[in-house]
C-alpha cells in the first residue's frame, strides 16, 4: 500500500502526536502523582492505600463483582449465542438487533430503570409481597445484588455479540463430528466449542471485566455509598476529599487490573488450546 516504511510512519505521525498530547501525556501525569511524595519517587501512596481496611474491602469487592459478572455473562452469553446462531437468517438478524438495541440506550437511562424495577414499590417487590414471600418490601437497592444485576445487564450484550462472531466462524461440521465420535454435550463444549471460540471469549471477557471495573454510573446509582466500588471511591477522593494522590493510585490499579485480565484470559485460552 505504501512505497516504504518511512512513508507509512510519516502518515501515522500526526495521529500519534495528537494521541500522545491529548491522551497519553495527561494520563501519565495523573498516574505519576501516585509515585511521587516530597519530590522523590516512592510506593508509599500504594502501601498507605492498601493499609486501610475500607480500601482493601472496596478493592476486593470490585474484583469479585467483576469476576462474577464476567462468569455469568459467559454462561448466559454462550447459551444466547448458540440459540441466535442456529436461527434462520431473518430471525438471526432480528435477535442480533434486539441484543444490540440496549447498547444504543444511554447507560444512565438503563441504570435508572432498575430503580423503578428494584425499588420498594417496584415490580420485584410487588411480586414478592403479592406472592406472600415477605410481609414488607425487601431492600434491593443499594446492595451488591443490585450492582451485580445492573452491571450484568449493562455489559452482557458485549459478551453475546463477541461469542456470536466466534461461533459463526467455527466450522459447521465440528459439533456433529464430535457427536458422531461419541462425545456428550459437555465434552463437545469443553473440547470442541470452547477451544474454537476462545478468541471471542477473550474479547468478550475483557470487555465485560474491564467495563465492570471502570463503570461509574451503575455502581453510584444502584450501590451508592453503601456499596462502594473503586470508581466511586475514586470520585469521592477527588470531589470530597480533594485527594488526587489516592485517586491516582486507584486509577493505576484499574489500568493494571484491566491489562492483567486481558493477558490472563489470552494465556488461559492459549494454554487450553495447547492441551
Amino acid at each position: 500500500m505504501f512505497q516504504n516504511r518511512a512513508e507509512a510512519l510519516a502518515l501515522a505521525l500526526p495521529a500519534a502526536v495528537f494521541a500522545t498530547l491529548v491522551f497519553l501525556l495527561p494520563v501519565a501525569i495523573l498516574l505519576s502523582e501516585g509515585f511521587r511524595a516530597g519530590g522523590a519517587w516512592t510506593l508509599s501512596a500504594y502501601t498507605h492505600f492498601f493499609s486501610e481496611t475500607l480500601n482493601r474491602t472496596v478493592f476486593l469487592r470490585s474484583f469479585r463483582l467483576g469476576l462474577e459478572v464476567t462468569a455469568v455473562s459467559a454462561v448466559i452469553g454462550y447459551a444466547a449465542a448458540f440459540a441466535i446462531v442456529n436461527l434462520p437468517p431473518n430471525g438471526k438478524g432480528r435477535m442480533i438487533g434486539l441484543v444490540t438495541l440496549p447498547l444504543m440506550i444511554s447507560p444512565v437511562a438503563r441504570t435508572y430503570a432498575w430503580i423503578v424495577i428494584l425499588g420498594r414499590t417496584g415490580i420485584v417487590n410487588q411480586a414478592i409481597t403479592g406472592l406472600g414471600l415477605s410481609a414488607e418490601p425487601v431492600r434491593l437497592l443499594f446492595t451488591e445484588t443490585a450492582v451485580f444485576i445492573g452491571l450484568l445487564q449493562l455489559f452482557l450484550p458485549l459478551m453475546i455479540l463477541s461469542l456470536i462472531s466466534a461461533l459463526e466462524n467455527m466450522p459447521r461440521d465440528a459439533i456433529p463430528a464430535a457427536r458422531v465420535l461419541g462425545a456428550n454435550w459437555f465434552q463437545v463444549f469443553w473440547k470442541v466449542v470452547l477451544p474454537l471460540t476462545r478468541e471471542g471469549l477473550v474479547v468478550g471477557g475483557t470487555l465485560v471485566f474491564t467495563g465492570s471495573l471502570t463503570a461509574y454510573i451503575t455502581p453510584a446509582v444502584l450501590g451508592g455509598s453503601k456499596v462502594l466500588m473503586l470508581e466511586t471511591l475514586m470520585y469521592q477522593q477527588v470531589s470530597v476529599a480533594n485527594d488526587f494522590v489516592s485517586a491516582s493510585v486507584i486509577a493505576f490499579i484499574l489500568i493494571v487490573m484491566s491489562f492483567a485480565a486481558n493477558i490472563l484470559l489470552k494465556r488461559l485460552a492459549t494454554a487450553r488450546n495447547r492441551r
